[in-house]
């Protein structure tokens, strides 16, 4: 009989091939009701069940008529009313910045999640499947898998395999399927994706096409907003932080995007405040979508913002009242409070205003007045993407900047979160300095912070980058393609794993601490030193983690494979949707930042950062219940939190970091000065430029 995971595997691999079509390398077959297949193929149905039912394989021993395992019954079930889902066209495009997108998705999630069990839930998935959009459908459901109970044990897709179009040259589509259909498995070898093809070298942006188009990063993006949904069910959007969560996770994104710029010669991001000025930064995407093989649309230099007016899309925008709406919430901040529609006064300038004010601007279900102060941050992703379309003349949908999944290859992207990182700052900016108490940690000296690598005889305090080449199996993605695996190897940047090295000498009972490590840069792209608030502001979070001091000098080996931050390869890449493996390690759980884009490239001479760090008193950390890195799914907690849990930190997200410093503070020696807890060390980072297969 089929499970649980059976039933949902194929609903998430080929997500254009009709259901009815065999999946996973044709081992599973779905036993359709007549009324579940679509107008197009429901007077063939009994036809089509005969054909491809046929080929399931009957286990040895078995009678022709005993349920091959493969074989997986749907539920006659009354046909729920998706009627609103359908307003997105099937084989149209499908935006989570869109108002009337985010509502559908909210739901039809909300929609998955009423079904009172697992296998009902199956059921009518199989029914929508065919019938919505496919990035709808499959961001649906998978946020519904990711925060029901009863599918733990259900394994989530990413989006690369299932709408790798969205994330890879679109070139290496028909050599994946030349090389799937013309040759067997096992002698199939990979297809290589070119690097940086979307510009030539002339063009200065393209420097940091390795960070902007990486896979992993802009995944980590795509499944971010899968775990944090705008709108659905109150259970799922509103979970604990997540307003401080939206501006923190995207203040350090852009922080290790600065941090790589200074490094290969850019300087500072320009923010996108001025939205009436022309945009002279120009993007040729060259990806396509599989909904409808159309590309998604270029900028051009200089392109000018203009007011939104699309009835496909239900959109009517205007840059005047974005402005308007980015004034009130300016407004609010320099107020520190904001106003619900009943006239209900919220303060900001306490612990909890940056949580209020990450849910306003970002803006979710959960901003206390969306009327007042709109929906700024998707607006101007909106207006961004529609800038060489606004009005429909020319039938040309979004551009990259209006899906989650393509948005962070954009070097706009980073200069209009520039402009909504500094609305956050401006908030931050009226906290006063955190004091003594804050920042001291009695009884805890540390005496000594350095790293080295991974293996004997290492250079202390010497990280190393090269480039890497890896395999992904993109098979599940290829609709009507060939069965089976089709793997693709791509470049990116690595680094050689290293272990933080930190002797602290303690004087009291045994107790725990918090370790904080954050790297910083030294200088800007032409070598001049930057000051300590320049610093404070790119500081990056490498990791955050408990250690438990006893008296005398502990000895602290944190490897760099462990950090907070960051989730391992296996769960960023790894084709869960296709595996037969049911290990829960390998359940594709993790939302967190690409081990692999840990540290920042780097250079051939070497980059020196400060590497700053601290162990703050734990009382003052901890939360309810106790956190515990070595149980659960928690990989990557800094950037993306708990599951169904408070976030692990009592502490405002980035802390020491978040709040600015008295004007004495003009480096890191004197803000570490007046604290034993604290020590900065000068670590170098060296890039090789050599490619290194993954073993």
């Amino acid at each position: 009989m089929s499970t649980i995971r059976d039933k949902f595997r194929g609903l998430q691999q080929h997500p254009y091939e009709p259901l009815f079509l065999p999946k996973n390398d044709g081992q599973l077959f779905y036993d359709l009701p007549e009324s579940f297949f679509t107008d197009r193929y429901r007077p063939i149905g009994q036809n089509l069940i005969n054909r491809f039912g046929a080929g399931a394989v009957q286990p040895a021993g078995t009678s022709a008529d005993t349920p091959a395992m493969n074989r997986v019954a749907i539920g006659n079930i009354t046909q729920p009313d998706i009627k609103f889902a359908e307003a997105i066209p099937r084989r149209g495009a499908f935006s989570l910045f869109v108002p009337e997108h985010r509502r559908i998705a909210g739901q039809l999630i909300e929609l998955f999640i009423a079904q009172p069990d697992a296998d009902t839930l199956g059921d009518v998935a199989a029914f929508a499947r065919d019938r919505l959009n496919g990035p709808l459908f499959q961001y649906a459901l998978s946020s519904a898998l990711l925060h029901r109970t009863d599918t733990d044990s259900v394994p989530v897709p990413s989006f690369l395999h299932l709408f790798p179009d969205q994330f890879v040259d679109p070139s290496v589509f028909p050599r994946m399927r030349e090389e799937g259909r013309a040759v067997l498995q096992p002698n199939r070898m990979a297809v290589d994706i070119p690097m940086n093809y979307t510009a030539s070298d002339r063009v200065t942006e393209q420097r940091l096409a390795y960070f902007r188009e990486d896979i992993g990063v802009n995944l980590h993006h795509w499944h971010w907003h899968l775990v944090y949904p705008g709108d659905g069910p109150p259970s799922i959007v509103n979970k604990n932080r997540r307003g401080e969560l939206f501006y923190y996770m995207h203040q350090q994104m852009l922080a290790r995007y600065q941090v790589e710029r200074y490094s290969q010669g850019l300087g500072r991001v320009a923010p996108l405040d001025n939205l009436r000025a022309p945009i002279p930064e120009a993007y040729y995407p060259k990806i396509i979508r599989s909904a409808n093989n159309r590309t998604y649309p270029a900028r051009y230099p200089n392109m000018t913002l203009a007011d939104v007016s699309r009835s496909s899309d239900q959109l009517q925008l205007t840059v005047a009242e974005l402005e308007r709406q980015l004034q009130r919430v300016l407004e609010a901040i320099d107020a520190g409070v904001v106003v619900s529609p009943g006239g209900q006064r919220t303060q900001l300038d306490n612990f909890r205003g940056i949580d209020v004010l990450g849910d306003i601007v970002e803006s979710s279900a959960l901003s206390v007045n969306r009327q007042l102060y709109g929906d700024t941050h998707n607006t101007g992703h909106i207006l961004i993407s529609f800038i060489h379309d606004p009005k429909d003349e020319y039938l040309e949908s979004f551009g990259v900047m209006g899906d989650v999944t393509t948005a962070m290859r954009d070097p706009i992207f980073y200069r209009w979160h520039s402009y909504v990182d500094n609305i956050f700052q401006r908030h931050k900016v009226r906290f006063a300095p955190y004091t003594k108490a804050d920042l001291a940690n009695a009884g805890v000296n540390l005496l000594s912070l350095e790293t080295e690598l991974d293996r004997q005889g290492s250079v202390k305090n010497l990280l190393l980058t090269f480039w890497q080449r890896s395999q992904v199996d993109l098979g599940a993605g290829l609709d009507f393609g060939p069965e089976g695996n089709v793997f693709v190897t791509f470049s990116h940047l690595q680094h050689a794993a290293f272990n933080y090295r930190l002797q602290v000498a303690y004087s009291g009972a045994p107790r725990p601490a918090t370790v904080r490590l954050f790297l910083a840069p030294k200088r800007n792209e032409r070598g001049v030193a930057l000051t300590f608030d320049e610093q404070r502001r790119l500081a990056i979070e490498m990791d955050t983690f408990r250690v438990n001091l006893t008296p005398g000098i502990n000895n602290i080996i944190r490897r760099s494979t462990n950090s907070s931050v960051t989730i391992p390869y296996e769960r960023t890449f790894r084709n869960v949707a296709q595996s037969n493996l049911g290990d829960a390690s390998f359940r594709f759980c993790g939302c967190g930042w690409p081990s692999h884009m840990l540290v920042p490239k780097g250079d051939s001479l070497g980059v020196e950062y400060d590497l700053f760090a601290m162990l703050s008193d734990y009382t003052k950390d901890k939360v309810d219940p106790p956190f515990d890195e070595k149980t659960g799914c928690n990989d990557a907690h800094s950037f993306c939190g708990l599951k169904d849990r408070t976030y692990p930190d009592a502490r405002n997200m980035g802390f020491p970091f978040d709040r600015r410093v008295p004007n004495t503070i003009r480096s890191f020696a004197d803000f570490v000065a007046p604290y034993q807890n604290m020590r900065v060390a000068t670590v170098t980072v060296r890039f090789t430029n050599t490619v290194v297969a993954r073993t």
